[in-house]
């Protein structure tokens, strides 16, 4: 057997020497704050998904060595300076290792969470902070055990690669154009984490069974790295003191001291024997209200879904806070407004966890329904973490072909989860996320014998808001889709016991044309405005409401329809609550537009916006049911600012203080 070139066997050395340390580590953390409570069974994935967590870590170590080495004058094995760059290599590694695993020790015993960049804001008022540390900690114990551990580590790797220096030399140029490629791979997988689509992420430990698992699956380091981007999230406390009066006049919450603010609220139902409803919330992508059928576009895109909208409780007036999908989700899922200006608040690791009234449906089957993934934008971590004892469907759980990079085709999505959804024995609520209006516009071959595709004129599709053929015939399939689901659920006993809502996860920007005031052209607000539609044959009377509606308010809505208690501790309302009690009128939509750096606020009839910098005010009427009736006035521009400025500040605070509660 020829021998491992020595780089490799230094490499592979390293790696396992490290990983190793970080196991033991993992283990202590694991004995020293496992609740009594749990299982010692429950180990096992914690411990594996750990192990690729920290082989992800070494594996970038591994790759700098790997690629310094292969630069003749820094190889360790010839050179001088070879040798001290890996040993330098090493020895920031080591100080890394030891200074984030003894922080992040102090950390979750704290505060039970794993190191993360928000411990960055004890340095803005670091004398404080440091004075606290000295007498709270033996500092001076804590720094020698961590000096005497970098020593004795840095020690070890040193041996190693003197050790491996005095082995003979005998490896041959054929030895290392196998080894090395070979090599490389096992780095690229331990980096990417995972064989497939998306690489592994820290939002992959929420789908273990709780959060201690969670975290001490995690490896603190890349904890802290992957939260940095997100240090400036937070909120201004006494901004959110000074409009909560306002906020809690919009809630229906009693005035309190400043110091005791609570968005908590208990909606409370007498017991009813009735039989308790299904829930199905379909999350539709891309569902633009203009391009559809319900506001009359001549293109007829959606001609089934104006059809069942006449025979539901339809909110035509209804708007996303912001455009992307994975806002949309969260907005629907926990009733906050994704205000997060740096990414998405799902990709932020202090905030993934989140209260939902989804909880609150108590007794009830919990499914989510994918095509694609959910490892996307980390989906997974805000839906496993949060709704307890969910069956997620995503890729890799269907029968049907996947199609695109969005998995399976929606007609399919429908089609298996009606199949899994007609056996259950129990109540359920089931929420299934629909992709195909999307890029790259994907019909299967297998439905094109029975959707029929068709063609317009360029100068037509642009006239009605469209950008291509391709894109409206995405458009109809979608509607397909919602046709061949209704018309197979009808055919089943739960669809009687059934609420399914509808609610599009944003808009698409574009020329609204005559159908809407100039604002939603000019203003954007096209890429805001989705369909609202709540439908139930026999349970519901046909409505067409105009009443201003957000995705915050969805489940609010469907709590009050399914008649259960819930505790509501964010920004939606109940929409026929308050249809019943004031038609509406009360209601708001709060907007943030990225693109803009701006703010906004839509009651009707008006839309009010504002730059995040600088002074500038935009007032324009947004009521496409009626004609401009004059101009604002001032204390309507005013009031509206003043309502803007509350709801962005009050959903900054909760984005961050909405923990769901103790599962009793």
């Amino acid at each position: 057997m020829k021998p491992i070139p020595r780089l490799a066997q230094w490499i592979l050395g390293v790696a396992i020497f490290f990983l190793l340390t970080m196991t033991i580590l993992r283990f202590f953390s694991w004995v020293y704050f496992k609740p009594a409570q749990l299982a010692v069974s429950g180990a096992m994935p914690v411990f594996f998904l750990g192990f690729r967590y920290d082989a992800r870590m070494v594996g970038i170590l591994s790759l700098l060595l790997f690629l310094t080495a292969l630069i003749p004058p820094l190889n360790p094995f010839r050179k001088k300076a070879g040798k001290v760059v890996a040993l330098s290599l090493a020895f920031i590694f080591i100080m890394v290792l030891v200074v984030m695993y003894s922080f992040d020790f102090l950390h979750f015993k704290y505060l039970q969470q794993r190191l993360n960049a928000s411990a960055l804001s004890y340095l803005e008022d670091a004398k404080i902070s440091g004075s606290m540390v000295w007498q709270t900690y033996p500092v001076i114990r804590i720094l020698l055990a961590m000096i005497i551990a970098a020593v004795i580590l840095y020690f070890l790797v040193s041996r190693m690669l003197k050790a491996i220096q005095r082995r003979p030399v005998s490896e041959s140029r054929r030895n290392r154009l196998i080894a090395f490629p070979i090599l490389f791979s096992f780095i690229a997988l331990a980096i990417f984490g995972k064989a497939g689509q998306y690489p592994l992420r820290w939002s992959d430990a929420f789908n273990l069974s709780g959060d201690f698992q969670a975290n001490i699956a995690l490896n603190p380091i890349q904890s802290f790295f992957s939260s940095l981007s997100f240090r400036s999230s937070g909120y201004d406390e006494k901004k959110v003191k000074e409009y909560y009066p306002l906020m809690a006049d919009y809630l229906g919450l009693p005035a309190v001291p400043a110091e005791e603010i609570s968005f908590r609220r208990e909606i409370r139902v007498s017991d009813s024997s009735a039989t308790k409803p299904n829930i199905i919330l379909v999350i539709c992508e891309s569902f633009s209200g203009y391009k559809s059928s319900m506001w009359g576009n001549p293109l007829n895109a959606t001609p089934f879904f104006n059809q069942i909208s006449k025979e539901g409780i339809f909110f035509d007036n209804c708007f996303t806070p912001h455009f992307g999908t994975a806002r949309g989700v969260w907005a629907t899922i926990t009733g906050i407004p994704d205000v997060e200006l740096q990414k998405t608040a799902s990709r932020n690791p202090g905030m993934v966890d989140q209260h939902t009234i989804i909880n609150d449906f108590k007794g009830y089957e919990k499914l989510y329904f994918l095509g694609g993934s959910t490892s996307w934008a980390n989906i997974r971590g805000l839906l496993t973490n949060n709704i307890r004892e969910l069956r997620l469907y995503e890729e890799g759980s269907y029968k049907s072909a996947t199609v695109d990079v969005w998995g399976i085709s929606d007609k399919n999505l429908f089609l298996e989860a009606n199949e899994i959804l007609k056996t259950e024995k129990k109540p359920f609520f089931a929420i299934i996320q629909t992709a195909d209006n999307h890029r790259p516009y994907t019909i299967p071959e297998e439905d094109l014998s029975s959707f029929k595709k068709v063609q317009h004129s360029s100068d037509e599709l642009k006239k009605y808001g469209y950008e291509s053929n391709e894109e409206l015939n995405a458009f109809r399939y979608t509607d397909f889709g919602y046709q061949t689901f209704i018309e197979a659920a009808s055919k089943e006993t739960y669809f009687s016991n059934t609420i399914f809502m509808f609610i599009g996860d944003h808009g698409i920007n574009g020329n609204a044309g005559n159908m809407f005031p100039a604002s939603w052209t000019d203003q954007g607000l096209s890429g805001y405005h989705v369909p609202l539609l709540f439908y139930a044959p026999g349970r519901l009377k046909p409505q067409r409401l105009h009443d201003v509606a957000s995705q915050v308010d969805v489940l609010p809505t469907l709590a009050g329809l399914a008649g259960i208690s819930y505790t509501n501790t964010t920004l939606g309302r109940d929409l026929l609550h308050r249809h019943a009690s004031d038609s509406g009128k009360s209601n708001k939509a709060f907007i943030i537009d990225y693109n803009y750096n701006s703010i906004g606020i839509i009651k009707s009839p008006w839309y009010f916006s504002r730059l995040q910098q600088g002074n500038k005010n935009n007032m324009v009427w947004a009521d496409f049911s009626g004609k401009p009736t004059g101009e604002a006035s001032t204390s309507d521009i005013d009031s509206l600012r003043l309502q803007a400025d509350a709801f962005y500040q009050t959903a900054r605070y909760m984005l961050l203080k909405n923990r769901k509660q103790p599962q009793p």
